[in-house]
């Protein structure tokens, strides 16, 4: 085959014939040049396609704005389409709920408003189609690998979106989307040299005053929407709400309405006068020294009570032992904020005391606000206390951002994954939450006083696999004709069969202890199984359960409780009155205006000027390190027969401990918690030796020691040459936010 051969551009040349041309002969060139360029605009406007689409441009410029309308009413259709996996999904969405079907279409015709502030309005209409279209997409796609839609969360920063799409999707997948991508573009393109231009005269002013006017009349429209129920601003569920309020107005709500509105009669007498001479801030407790009991807080992963769902029998109860303690300690239904999603916001309500309705819809102030600013917490309430603070989660460090709320909600240690030998995992691949209970001690041994120890569990989590998984299950479920549908039920019920296995072990194990301690379980919110309302016993989705476990001796009490309660009441139970939103439910929550005063004493606390405190808050940073056992090496030895390899010993470490040698990472291989082989690697003596617990996207979450290879043996490096102990990890860490 003859080889072809390009020739190189003499960009050199070229540089050196300009310098010698005079002022009048590059004013020559340029006048050639737009000439030249008019001239090709004058060929493309006469063109044979140019010709062809002349009158289509004319009747789609004189009755563009009914065209607008339909198609925005068509766009609108294939995005649900896309979103929800069906066109008859959607049409239905479509006739059955027509008034929220045209809202979010008005929607998207305000949008295509602005074309007529452009020549290019073909290139205009055709951009911001494909912005439409794209969302669908996007959406659509998601929703196959996982149960929250895309919403403006998940672009909150460049490198957390970039890991959430290698996170969901395969390569294959990933090239495929690229290669569409680059189509898109190169058509857009192609569509900017060939859409065509407006010839009449442009009147932009007048098209600056439609694109308000159009912008007004959504906003009077929103209010009305929102007034007449057609859509709400509060998400139980941000998928379901997806379903029932359409793409168009779920995406922009996430995006612009976030965080808590300043509320009417916002002022710092306002405040003072809810705060009542600071009896809102004060920290103290009635229990005398030696009698403060140790405060575990268990959130189970989508736990409830299956036995209150009415359309399938059990073999057998799957929760013997939670149920033996409903039957003798507190207990009842406990409301939480969301249904088949957002564990965090359920967390959220429990640690602060504050109400997510008060929020912007769909928000997880996990991924918003807590995660770059500081607040308090029952962290902080039970540290003014004395309390040892701890948070523990088999799941990794960056999930929901816990690692930074944490540090930012006044917690001392946070146990995650990374810090954990989890043997045991589900068909599903989740940790199962038995691992926890060794963590749980390993917290309470800690430190000398009494602890705070706040747990979140994940053997529970979805999705639940429709074909048969389990080969012999504890407990069958039977009487339902879908056959996939019971399949998932009876996965579920033997999870939480486990589940139930592990609170019996927790409360044995706390028990041996011989210590004052209160266990509280409940579960974040129902299994996303498509319930409705009247599949369960109290026809309410927002219940799950909760039990107050305790040696001490606290009275039954019995009754439903929300999740943004429930730390106020068990503190009230004790004799703890601490933290101002906790105390405040204590002192008002059987007073007129107690919802209303609590949306203001929370926007003062999170976004206002925070005159509940008077200058003295009871957080201003973190203090927070990851683990609460350290690593350790003890000892290096040549692994037998093979060059440049050796084995490492000492104690505490994990799959994600992480061997560097001066400053950068070897290839190493885990055995168990005190064995890591160092594969081609070439010590040389003085090599300096560090092991780090390292989390998703390179996160630095615990940094050893440093030790000195000297004679084939590991020593200390000297007391100067250690860096600072790695509790400050979130000034550095570049982390990600993986979804639930």
């Amino acid at each position: 085959m003859k080889k072809i051969h390009f020739k190189k551009p003499d960009i050199k040349g070229k540089i050196e014939r300009l310098r010698h041309l005079s002022r009048e002969d590059i004013k020559n060139h340029l006048k050639k040049r737009k000439e030249r360029r008019q001239r090709i605009l004058e060929e493309r406007k006469n063109s044979a396609f140019s010709r062809k689409m002349a009158p289509v441009y004319k009747w789609m410029n004189i009755f563009s704005l009914p065209l607008h309308a339909v198609w925005a009413m068509v766009i609108n259709l294939i995005i649900e389409s896309i979103s929800r996996h069906s066109v008859f999904a959607a049409w239905n969405y479509m006739v059955e709920t027509p008034l929220v079907f045209l809202y979010n279409a008005f929607m998207i015709f305000v949008t295509f408003s602005i074309v007529y502030l452009f020549r290019r309005r073909v290139f205009v209409r055709i951009l911001i189609s494909v912005f439409w279209l794209m969302l669908g997409v996007v959406n659509g796609a998601m929703l196959l690998k996982r149960v929250t839609p895309f919403n403006a969360q998940d672009l909150k920063a460049l490198t957390e979106g970039l890991s959430l799409f290698t996170n969901y999707f395969a390569v294959y997948e990933l090239i495929i989307m690229a290669v569409g991508v680059v189509a898109v573009i190169i058509w857009v393109i192609a569509m900017w040299r060939r859409g065509g231009q407006y010839q009449g005269k442009m009147h932009r002013w007048l098209a600056l005053a439609g694109v308000g006017i159009c912008c007004g009349a959504y906003v009077v429209l929103t209010n009305l929407a929102v007034d007449h129920r057609v859509v709400s601003t509060y998400f139980g569920n941000i998928a379901f709400a997806y379903e029932d309020y359409g793409l168009p107005y779920c995406f922009s709500a996430s995006l612009f309405n976030t965080g808590i509105d300043k509320p009417n009669g916002y002022s710092e007498e306002t405040i003072d006068e809810i705060n009542k001479d600071g009896t809102l801030t004060k920290s103290e407790t009635s229990l005398k020294e030696g009698e403060m009991p140790n405060i575990i807080f268990v959130q189970l992963e989508s736990f409830f009570d299956p036995t209150e769902v009415e359309f399938y029998q059990l073999s057998k109860d799957p929760i013997p032992f939670l149920r033996s303690l409903f039957n003798e300690y507190s207990t009842g239904y406990f409301k939480v904020p969301s249904v088949g999603a957002g564990t965090a916001n359920t967390e959220f309500e429990v640690l602060t005391g504050m109400n997510m309705r008060y929020f912007g819809p769909g928000e997880y102030p996990f991924k918003t606000k807590l995660k770059t600013e500081v607040c308090e917490s029952a962290a902080t309430a039970l540290s003014a206390l004395g309390y040892g603070t701890h948070g523990i989660h088999n799941n990794g460090g960056n999930f929901y951002s816990r690692a930074r709320v944490y540090n930012n909600t006044g917690f001392d240690t946070f146990t995650s994954k990374e810090f954990m030998n989890i043997l045991q995992t589900t068909p599903n691949n989740w940790s199962k939450d038995d691992i926890l209970v060794e963590h749980i001690m390993d917290a309470l041994d800690s430190d000398e006083q009494q602890d705070f120890v706040f747990t979140i569990s994940v053997q529970g989590h979805g999705d639940y696999p429709t074909e048969k998984v389990i080969e012999n299950p504890e407990i069958t479920v039977s009487g339902m004709e879908d056959q996939e549908k019971q399949n998932a039920w009876e996965y579920y019920v033997n999870q939480i069969y486990e589940m139930d296995q592990f609170a019996r072990h927790l409360v044995e194990e706390v028990e041996k202890r011989d210590e004052p301690s209160v266990i509280v379980f409940y579960g974040d919110h129902l299994p996303t199984m498509g319930l409705e309302a009247k599949d369960l016993k109290s026809r309410y989705l927002y219940n799950t359960n909760y039990v107050i476990w305790d040696n001490i001796g606290l009275e039954k009490e019995d009754r439903n409780i929300p999740s943004y309660q429930i730390m106020a009441d068990v503190f009230e139970r004790l004799g703890i009155h601490s933290g101002t939103v906790f105390n405040y439910h204590q002192q008002r929550r059987q007073t007129e205006d107690y919802l209303k005063d609590l949306e203001l004493l929370q926007y003062d606390i999170l976004y206002g000027e925070q005159y509940v405190y008077d200058g003295d808050p009871p957080i201003t940073e973190g203090h927070m390190r990851m683990g609460v056992k350290d690593v350790t090496l003890n000892n290096i030895v040549p692994q037998p027969g093979e060059e440049n390899s050796y084995s490492l010993y000492g104690e505490n470490m994990t799959r994600n401990s992480k061997i560097f040698v001066n400053g950068e990472q070897q290839d190493s291989k885990f055995l168990n918690n005190t064995h890591v082989v160092l594969n081609d690697c070439a010590l040389e003596d003085g090599d300096i030796i560090t092991v780090i617990q390292m989390g998703s996207s390179s996160t630095v979450f615990a940094t050893s020691q440093k030790y000195v290879y000297q004679n084939g043996t590991l020593t200390l490096a000297p007391e100067e040459e250690q860096d600072e102990p790695a509790k400050n990890w979130v000034e550095a860490f570049e982390g990600t936010s993986d979804e639930e």
